[in-house]
């Protein structure tokens, strides 16, 4: 009875997870229409092809695990493209940083492994050995989100933690870890509880970010003061120009107020007599005074 359980239990570990390789294709599809890696790493998809190579070696080495050989086969491949993905859009110094990372576990870790239980290990306990190093580097897969976990607490900001990821590593872990546990297998079923633990930490600090983001663009912004602008004034400006007169214009003038002057006080021989108008001939000259 046990064996269909874990069977069912298996399949449903094949569809979530799945899933859970699917997940980052949103991310990636960000990655490709602007053409950069922006603040993503490229550790989680690594550390997990690594692991799912692990896991098929591991199943070839056990019996009715069938379903680990499954969704880990298409671990290998879709974590490939997206390594190949990652290299092509990244800046140098994180291609180089990565190419690093799969040279040094994909190449020589799990070459590394494959030789020294080959030779060194025989039967029931080479599949124990094989069963711990899964083990291991099953709890790296999930704390490698860690650094994302990191990032979102400092900035506290949610744009780099996907949680659709978090939601479906958690649901998978549950299911892998009553899988192992009907299989007696406690290779498979020990990381999956702190996989399930690490889910619901990254889940809980989505929803509290999350939350906090959306206040801070629900508040309303009080509009900004502006500052009095600087007018400077020209003095010279401010100083009307009188304009110049000649010296006829000025004689004018003053034979003008002599005229008025004399109507005013009814000098009646002004207009027969010259006597005025040499008076006012006789006049100096002023001179002009510029303004």
């Amino acid at each position: 009875m046990s064996g269909h359980w874990a069977f069912a239990f298996g399949v449903l570990g094949n569809i979530v997870s799945f899933i859970v390789f699917l997940s980052p294709l949103p991310t990636f599809y960000r990655i490709y229409k602007k053409k950069s890696t922006e603040g993503y790493q490229s550790i989680p998809y690594v550390v997990a092809l690594f692991s799912s190579m692990l896991w098929i070696y591991y199943a070839f080495l056990k019996t009715n695990t069938t379903l680990l050989i499954t969704i880990n086969s298409f671990g290998v491949f879709i974590e490939t493209i997206y390594v190949g993905f990652y290299l092509f859009y990244a800046p140098k110094k994180a291609r180089v940083q990565t190419v690093k990372m799969l040279l040094l576990s994909v190449v020589g870790g799990f070459g590394a492994i494959v030789l020294v239980t080959q030779f060194l290990f025989k039967g029931a306990v080479r599949g124990q050995v094989v069963g711990w190093i899964c083990l291991v580097f099953s709890l790296c897969v999930f704390v490698a989100p860690l650094g994302i976990v990191r990032k979102v607490i400092k900035t506290k900001s949610v744009e780099y933690m996907p949680l659709l990821l978090s939601v479906f590593l958690t649901l998978s872990a549950v299911m892998w870890f009553f899988y192992g546990l009907l299989l007696k297998d406690i290779n498979i079923a020990a990381p999956n509880v702190l996989g399930f633990i690490f889910g619901i930490v990254q889940i809980v600090l989505y929803v509290i970010y999350s939350k906090k983001e959306k206040a801070n663009l629900k508040e309303p912004k009080l509009p900004e003061i502006q500052k009095p602008a600087v007018i400077v004034v020209d003095e010279n400006m401010n100083k009307k120009k009188i304009p110049e007169l000649t010296q006829e214009q000025i004689i004018d003038i003053v034979k003008l107020g002599l005229l008025v002057c004399a109507d005013k006080v009814h000098v009646a021989s002004c207009p027969h007599d010259n006597t005025c108008a040499a008076k006012v001939e006789n006049i100096p000259k002023l001179q002009t005074v510029k303004a």
